[in-house]
């Protein structure tokens, strides 16, 4: 056998390193708690003992106003269990979050971060611009993409942990159309780091192109929270042993108590109620109790269009490890939640979860309420049920099994992207990732009255005329 090659050193390069380790990197927008209130989420190198952070913004050639933001950190025993106390541990530095206040509908705003260091010199970001939330209500184009199950990988296709060889197509495509995207859901199984921190860095860096344009906004999934012991819902090992800590710090969502990643809120004519299956959403909890009241508070003649947004599927899957379960869903899912969407008639409820693409007919206890395909005119009597689970993560098979109610599937990667059109007309499209061209799409087009008029189990059953 002829002996292996020996290595040959053949030059050095120049010492290489980061200009400042410590800069602020990878800013992350979010709405805030009000419809006017953009939040910017980064990262850096500076505890507040050593600088002072804040975002610098304002018009273009306008003044320039600095709103100051609050400083987060977790160390080791922040994380509930291996290997994200042990191997998988890395300083996470610091995570800093500003709340930019009174925005102007729709205009657009410059900023930049930047940290006050002790001896009154400042480090500064580069330039970024986003766009104003519309006013809730207002009559204007808006489009909005949601996936789940993204993941990250690295470009040049080396594999040195777990990567999700899908995500790159769906982030190239995102960040290829960001004008004609106004804000993005991810929801949930985000970074897939699963215990290894420095993962996080790699998403955080993936996403910025869109993450620094428009809202990025997630959900919790079952490889962000679940861990046994620690509340939640489920006592799998599948956040590595982050338990949700990385997800909650990382990103911005308005949410009451960001440990419990359920929330609400109003982009133009859309109403957003994000659930968090992490946490039990079953009747008499607390999650099931917001559920109803986000859907319930909703003035649909201002904002017509009500999605119900959550990681794993609460509604209808024909994904097999479902259809192996027997109920074509998350267990204890639409048994306690259909009531809901039915009295309130939500549109569209999205999920992960599941890697692929299904879409239902319009449907209420197992039955199809409309018999229309691709274009909806009128009351759809029922709820239209999206398994969005393609982002980039390993793709899952379908069952063999036929189900009625499933109109449409496809076993690969790609994103959802809803276009308000105005009060009446809504344009759902699924686009893929490797082309990001349309192969799936329907139209919703009605009146106001017609959300008002009763369906089944969507008006009370006596009322004082009867």
């Amino acid at each position: 056998m002829l002996d292996a090659p020996q290595p040959k050193l053949m030059a050095v390069s120049n010492t290489v390193a980061f200009a400042n380790p410590k800069a602020p990197v990878y800013p992350r927008l979010a709405q805030g708690k009000e419809w006017n209130e953009m939040t910017v989420t980064w990262t850096s190198g500076y505890g507040i003992a050593e600088a002072v952070p804040f975002v610098e913004w304002g018009h273009q050639g306008g003044q320039k106003m600095r709103s100051p933001a609050g400083t987060l950190t977790f160390d080791r025993s922040s994380m509930c269990g291996a290997p994200a106390r042990t191997v998988g541990w890395r300083d996470p530095g610091f995570i800093h979050t500003s709340f930019l206040k009174e925005l102007w509908p729709n205009s657009v705003y410059y900023y930049r971060l930047g940290h006050k260091l002790l001896n009154s010199s400042y480090i500064w970001s580069q330039k970024y611009r986003f766009r104003a939330s519309p006013y809730p209500g207002q009559n204007s184009l808006q489009r909005v993409v949601i996936f789940g199950d993204m993941g990250k990988d690295e470009a040049d296709g080396s594999n040195e942990y777990y990567f999700q060889r899908g995500s790159l197509n769906t982030t190239y495509q995102l960040s290829k159309d960001l004008d004609n995207i106004d804000i993005v859901f991810h929801i949930g199984d985000i970074s897939y780091a699963i215990g290894y921190l420095s993962q996080w860095d790699q998403f955080t860096a993936q996403v910025e192109p869109i993450a620094s344009r428009v809202p990025y906004m997630i959900a919790s999934g079952n490889h962000e929270r679940d861990w046994p012991g620690t509340g939640s819902f489920y006592g799998n090992l599948d956040s590595g042993g982050e338990c949700g800590v990385l997800a909650e710090t990382l990103f911005y969502v308005p949410a009451e108590n960001r440990a419990k990643v359920w929330y609400s809120t109003d982009y133009g004519m859309f109403r957003f109620c994000v659930a968090d299956t992490e946490h039990d959403w079953r009747e008499g909890t607390d999650q099931y109790n917001f559920i109803e009241h986000c859907l319930a508070s909703v003035d649909r003649q201002k904002q017509p269009w009500l999605i119900f947004l959550s990681h794993r599927v609460l509604g209808y899957s024909s994904g097999e490890f479902y259809a192996l379960e027997g109920s074509f869903a998350e267990p204890m899912g639409r048994e306690n939640l259909q009531k809901l969407w039915q009295k309130y008639k939500v549109d569209i409820a999205i999920y992960g979860h599941v890697h692929h693409y299904e879409r239902t007919c319009p449907i209420y206890q197992n039955i199809c309420t409309n018999e229309q395909n691709n274009y909806y005119k009128g009351a759809l009597n029922g709820t239209i049920h999206v398994v969005a689970g393609g982002g980039g993560a390993n793709l899952n098979p379908f069952t063999p099994i036929q189900t009625k109610w499933s109109l449409f599937k496809d076993h690969d990667y790609g994103f959802v992207k809803l276009t308000a059109l105005d009060h009446s007309n809504l344009l759902f499209e699924y686009k893929k990732s490797s082309d990001g061209k349309v192969y799936d799409s329907f139209r919703i087009s009605r009146d106001y009255r017609e959300i008002l008029a009763c369906t089944v189990d969507s008006c009370p059953s006596m009322t004082l005329a009867s």
